[in-house]
């Protein structure tokens, strides 16, 4: 029988932790302790899985201590895997997380890995990790899968079990083996793909599809802000017809779609291919913030607002709706532009961790929005936002800035 033990407890991790939990042996490992003692008193901050789905999974046990999973042999790697200031990936994690795994490593274990990479990465990167700390060799005294996670964070529709996974393995028979763990806790089935490099471009082109999606329709707000027409009025007609896609322009943040591409274009440029196309829609969808705070200084210009000093209110902080990640949140870049025209910047978000948004950047929330302000950005539609009175806190002269077409237009002065 397998013993599961996944690496990485955070929005990938734990979810997947808990359904295996709730079948078979699984062990929850974090190198954060606070993490697992959270979770171990039925807390999860990420908001994904609530203290009775916890409670559900009866075989799961936690621990910070890479030795106390010895005894699993089925491992599953849900670390991070972020880029550096230079847009180029950074394995750190990846690649601490083979070695630990490597010095527990037996003949037989699967080392399974769900972190978005490069094609290639898990056996050009990982597996000599795992051969020099374990001494064993590939394919023949342990074996590799790659199944991509496909989570994303703040979906109470989708979950885990009910979106299809993608699935591999280092030879056939491990693949059948992946395949076939996955459908114990995946209703919604499985889709077995030929080769771990396969499993592993799925999944970074899907990010990189939706990244340039939207950068395609933030151009078409940057023009049609030129032309003088509401953006959203224009898909909104445009969407009648059957096969428009349904994107809108916004910032682009998070862990998946913001850095995803940039796994990609390393990739294709260490093979000596220079990626036009995808890099593209990074520099727009990076440029975002400047464009939407210089838009916003613009129209209080314009609304005789005062600019040096004035008072604004940015509502949202966390990479999307109704979801405590900050991970990589574009609305940062707004904020300082903002406090480069000398502009006071308020934020308020009821989603987000005070500690965990000073830590990462440096922004002191606050607990409620008070007085009027001069401008008021609504950068991310919590749903708690709808019941933020507009009135109270503008006056006759506040501009009104919507970046997700979230509010009613008749209260806005502009939206993105």
């Amino acid at each position: 029988m397998e013993k599961i033990a996944i690496i990485g407890l955070g929005y990938v991790g734990l979810p997947l932790a808990v359904e295996f939990g709730k079948i078979m042996p699984t062990i929850g490992f974090d190198i954060n302790k606070k993490r697992i003692a959270d979770l171990e008193n039925g807390i999860d901050f990420t908001k994904e899985v609530d203290s009775a789905e916890l409670k559900s999974a009866g075989q799961l046990t936690y621990t910070s201590e890479s030795t106390q999973l010895s005894n699993a042999n089925v491992f599953i790697v849900t670390v991070p895997t972020p880029i550096d200031k230079h847009n180029n990936p950074d394995l750190t994690p990846l690649e601490k997380a083979s070695e630990a795994i490597g010095k527990i490593l037996k003949k037989g274990d699967i080392v399974i890995y769900e972190s978005t990479v490069f094609p290639g990465c898990t056996e050009d990167v990982c597996v000599p990790i795992l051969e020099k700390f374990s001494s064993l060799k590939f394919n023949s005294d342990f074996f590799c899968g790659y199944s991509p996670e496909r989570i994303n964070p703040g979906d109470k529709t989708h979950r885990l079990p009910s979106i299809k996974k993608v699935t591999s393995g280092s030879t056939p028979e491990i693949a059948a083996k992946v395949d076939a763990l996955y459908n114990k806790i995946i209703t919604a089935g499985t889709y077995k793909a030929s080769s771990i490099k396969v499993a592993e471009a799925a999944k970074v082109i899907e990010n990189s599809q939706r990244d340039l999606n939207i950068a395609f329709v933030n151009e078409l707000a940057v023009i049609f802000d030129r032309v003088g027409i509401d953006t959203h009025e224009v898909l909104e007609a445009a969407g009648t017809k059957w096969n428009f896609l349904p994107f809108k322009p916004g910032l682009v943040g998070g862990h998946c779609i913001g850095v995803d591409p940039y796994y990609l274009t390393y990739k294709a440029e260490s093979l000596g291919y220079n990626p036009q196309v995808i890099l593209a829609g990074r520099r727009i969808n990076d440029n975002m913030g400047m464009y939407i705070a210089n838009t916003i200084i613009k129209l209080m210009a314009n609304h005789e607002t005062p600019i040096k000093n004035s008072r604004a209110l940015v509502l949202g902080i966390t990479f999307k709706e109704n979801c405590p990640d900050i991970r990589n949140s574009k609305v940062i870049s707004v904020i300082h532009e903002l406090e480069g025209f000398g502009v006071n910047v308020e934020v308020f978000d009821p989603e987000a961790d005070f500690e965990e948004v000073e830590h990462e950047y440096g922004v002191k929330m606050i607990n409620k929005p008070t007085g009027t302000y001069n401008a008021i950005v609504l950068a991310v539609g919590h749903n708690q936002f709808k019941e933020l009175d507009l009135t109270a806190i503008r006056n006759k002269n506040t501009v009104v800035y919507d970046v997700k077409g979230f509010l009613d237009p008749a209260t806005v002065t502009k939206r993105l």
